[in-house]
């Protein structure tokens, strides 16, 4: 994007996205309206880039040149682009109003994409008064990682903005899929048997945890139904089965898991808290 990059949210996703961006030597501005939130997301990443460099995953040239690419601030006027992604709150109403507020000091050729995982990329736009100007950007956690990357169009979306996000994800070494806008899109509406049969296994006490793990992984899955949730995050999964569930009319198969919900409740949210399905010698940087 020849107009920069701005990600707006510094939590787990928006932090990885700007690495992801940054990593293809791409300036780009990572906002978060919380001063400690942002604070804290440059010493994370500054983290990451150390124990890649220390791993021998990159060079410590390619960690400074990455470090060099990324602005942090938490100052919303400074978030002018020609391409924004959020990746805030799952709450429709308030990626609208970021847009909108943005929309302020950007021109009228600003893209804005959403990272949800989850909700109506249509719902969203609709909320803006340039739905032509928004389009689905779902990038996979950790998203510096995952090659794969989702671009959700809606009714409304230029198709010359769905080519310059594909080629923007091509850009950063991804593997982009075009789809449509539909409940979990492709791979979280794909994924809901895979973790919400796991789980019922285990609820009807047919299996364990552990078991049902060490089977998918045998039958040749890269991670099983529990460690995949615990590092996705049981609040993220939980929201997104909640979402897929009502949309579709809430269907029996797809009724989300008591046994998530308790984890949520008691904040063992996965490889982020320390604790969710399994437990972990530290909890991961937020």
């Amino acid at each position: 994007m020849e107009s920069g990059i701005c990600v707006c949210g510094a939590g787990t996703m928006g932090r990885g996205i700007a690495l992801a961006i940054a990593g293809s030597n791409l300036p780009v501005i990572l906002y978060d309206v919380d001063a400690e939130t942002i604070s804290a997301a440059e010493s994370q990443i500054k983290e990451e880039l150390h124990q890649s460099v220390k791993s021998g995953r990159i060079p410590v040239t390619k960690a400074e040149q990455i470090l060099l690419c990324i602005s942090f601030t938490n100052t919303l006027s400074d978030c002018k682009a020609g391409l924004i992604i959020e990746a805030i709150v799952e709450k429709a109403e308030e990626k609208s109003n970021l847009f909108i507020e943005l929309a302020r000091f950007n021109t009228t050729q600003t893209i804005f994409a959403s990272n949800t995982s989850s909700l109506s990329v249509t719902q969203i736009a609709e909320q803006t008064p340039f739905p032509e100007r928004v389009a689905g950007l779902h990038f996979f956690n950790p998203a510096n990682r995952m090659k794969l990357v989702e671009i959700i169009r809606t009714k409304y979306t230029h198709s010359d903005l769905i080519n310059q996000l594909t080629s923007f994800a091509i850009q950063l070494g991804k593997t982009p899929v075009v789809c449509g806008d539909l409940p979990g899109f492709i791979v979280n509406h794909v994924a809901r048997p895979y973790t919400l049969e796991a789980m019922r296994l285990v609820e009807q006490h047919v299996s364990g945890i552990t078991t049902i793990d060490r089977l998918m992984e045998s039958a040749g899955f890269k991670m099983g139904p529990f460690h995949l949730m615990d590092l996705i995050g049981n609040d993220i999964n939980y929201t997104v089965s909640a979402s897929v569930y009502e949309a579709l009319g809430k269907p029996e198969r797809l009724k989300p898991s008591n046994i998530q919900k308790q984890k949520l409740d008691a904040g063992k949210l996965g490889r982020k808290t320390g604790e969710g399905f399994f437990i972990y010698t530290k909890p991961a940087s937020q």
